[in-house]
């Protein structure tokens, strides 16, 4: 019986100090959404076919602006597949920076390996022209199809990715960062970890200096000396070691059966028992053969009988666990299959028993 890994997570006070840039961000600075239309070319017959009439569209549009008139009869677009373009970049990117992008057809192309990416437009939520992509498209994968109808595929062939292939042309609309004041914003909302930052904060530079507005801003008040360099004093702000706080939670990977615990999650007093009902069906299967020179055929029955096992395991006592390797020693006496591991964690917290949020992936 394979046995249930439980990994537990103790983090002593030294290994919860983090940076506050690790945990944070500043007001201003944030993450922007690009999107784009394209045309990926050079596939090996696995583009969009005739069907795909916005492909065929693009490509006359394409062609005029190079001044050929291709009439659309005598299109084939079997080498050619219409995509869509999606990046996320940093808005302090400045023209000139390169980004990575990610290519996705949009059509019924069934593989982009071997495709380039033609030069497109990229635009942000509010139709800002941002930059353009082009470039050769990585697919992690492959999706060959034989006449026969035989077919080997790996991974996702219409899926694919540009290193560095987008390129900023404009500045990204961003607001502008007061001199005199600054917010920190952290990405995991916590009252305990904001109150700890605004501490950390005075601290280091001085009272009074950040206040924690609520469980995700905390206002910095840049000192007069510092004001002519600020990014100097918010470069110093970043450093500070912060204690972060950490919700109690228990992770359970369904897959691999691999529970990942924190070390605030307790299990009160609780009785486990659990059993497994094994159900099988065999065949008998019952050959009725007629007499010789007769009219009648030869039948095949199955006959079909279920069976049913019922393993008894005796019922497990946690008195009061309080590490999760306590709890690993009990799961593991049941001799259960990482199938059953997520019921049991669901019972646990269903009865009370389980102090901590269950988080099932």
């Amino acid at each position: 019986m394979k046995k249930i890994l439980i990994i537990s997570l103790i983090l002593c006070n030294v290994l919860l100090a983090q940076r506050i840039k690790d945990i944070s961000y500043f007001k201003g600075v944030q993450s922007e959404e690009l999107i784009g239309y394209g045309i990926v070319t050079g596939l090996a017959g696995t583009g969009d076919s005739h069907r795909t009439s916005f492909t065929i569209q693009s490509i006359i549009s394409m062609m005029k602006r190079f001044g050929i008139n291709a009439p659309e009869l005598n299109l084939r677009t079997r080498n050619v597949a219409a995509v869509i373009i999606t990046a996320r970049v940093n808005n302090l990117l400045k023209p000139g920076a390169e980004f990575d992008i990610i290519v996705s057809s949009t059509g019924d192309a069934t593989s982009l390996v071997g495709g380039t990416l033609l030069m497109s437009p990229l635009k942000d939520g509010y139709d800002n022209f941002i930059g353009v992509a082009q470039g050769p498209v990585s697919v992690g994968g492959y999706n060959l199809n034989t006449r026969s109808g035989g077919r080997l595929a790996k991974n996702h062939a219409t899926t694919g990715r540009v290193p560095g292939g987008g390129i900023v042309r404009n500045e990204i609309a961003r607001a502008s960062m007061p001199a005199d004041t600054i917010s920190i914003f952290l990405k995991e909302p916590d009252f305990t970890t904001s109150n700890n930052v605004a501490t950390a904060i005075n601290g280091q530079i001085g009272a009074n200096t950040a206040i924690a507005i609520d469980a995700t801003e905390i206002k910095v008040t840049v000192p007069q000396q510092n004001q002519n360099n600020v990014m100097a004093f918010i470069a110093g702000v970043e450093a500070i070691q912060v204690q972060q706080d950490v919700q109690a939670r228990v992770v359970v990977n369904e897959r691999t059966g691999t529970i990942v615990a924190g070390q605030n999650v307790r299990i009160l007093p609780v009785t486990i028992s659990h059993g497994n009902l094994n159900i099988s069906i065999r065949s008998y299967p019952i050959i009725s053969q007629p007499n010789s020179f007769s009219q009648g055929q030869t039948r095949v029955f199955n006959n079909l009988i279920p069976t049913t096992e019922e393993e008894k395991k005796p019922a497990v006592t946690i008195n009061g666990a309080t590490t999760v390797q306590e709890v690993a020693q009990a799961l593991n006496s049941l001799n259960i299959s990482p199938r059953d591991i997520i019921s049991v964690f669901q019972a646990l917290k269903q009865a009370g028993a389980l102090t901590g949020n269950l988080v099932i992936i």
